[in-house]
């Protein structure tokens, strides 16, 4: 697949193009988020419409692919906030003790790795390690046996950087249910990424 061409001033917008370029990179991604391939076709398919509508808006100081994935994430938000508003919470479990030596506690505990007992060569962020395709695999199939809420308050708050109240309206749970949803999805992912890919990468 060819790299990313920036927006060059008689450049008009192409969604054959950007299907090309764009469209199994957009699609892994948006099933990645909503494992669903149907849901997926359609956040990627709104994603072209709303990049075609707002192209005169893309000022070309990044690429196309980020621009588009930047859409895209939207989209996804989109559907969870409109399985929030339909679907009722079916993980709000009290949060329990177990395990907590591996995170930290700042303002009240935000679920965030203790990094004396962070997993093993955990250096790079959950969006750095996303751009390794054989990671992307690794930490895919590590988070597809979550709950779809579960594994969405993960990848809002690690890999799009999402704060809690946004995750929170997103998703319509209260903040001690993310935290539970985010200290099962921590706990599962550190032992499964620590057997299947830390220490195969030793």
């Amino acid at each position: 697949m060819s790299e990313p061409q920036l927006k060059s001033p008689d450049q008009s917008p192409d969604a054959g193009r950007w299907l090309d370029q764009h469209g199994d990179y957009l699609f892994k991604y948006a099933v990645f988020r909503l494992r669903d391939d149907n849901a997926a076709e359609d956040a990627v398919q709104e994603t072209f419409l709303a990049a075609l509508k707002a192209y005169q808006h893309f000022e070309g100081r990044g690429s196309e692919r980020t621009w588009l994935v930047g859409i895209l994430k939207h989209k996804v938000v989109d559907h969870f906030r409109r399985l929030g508003r339909e679907a009722p919470i079916g993980e709000e479990a009290d949060e329990g003790p177990e395990h907590r030596e591996f995170f930290e506690r700042s303002d009240g505990w935000q679920g965030h790795w203790n990094t004396d007992r962070a997993p093993t060569d955990w250096h790079a962020t959950p969006a750095e390690l996303m751009e390794r395709g054989d990671f992307w695999k690794v930490f895919s199939d590590c988070l597809s046996p979550l709950p779809q809420r579960t594994a969405s308050a993960f990848t809002m708050r690690e890999v799009d950087g999402l704060k809690t109240e946004e995750i929170c309206e997103i998703l319509n749970i209260k903040t001690n249910n993310l935290w539970v949803m985010l200290h099962r999805a921590r706990l599962h992912l550190r032992n499964c990424l620590e057997l299947n890919w830390f220490k195969r990468e030793r």
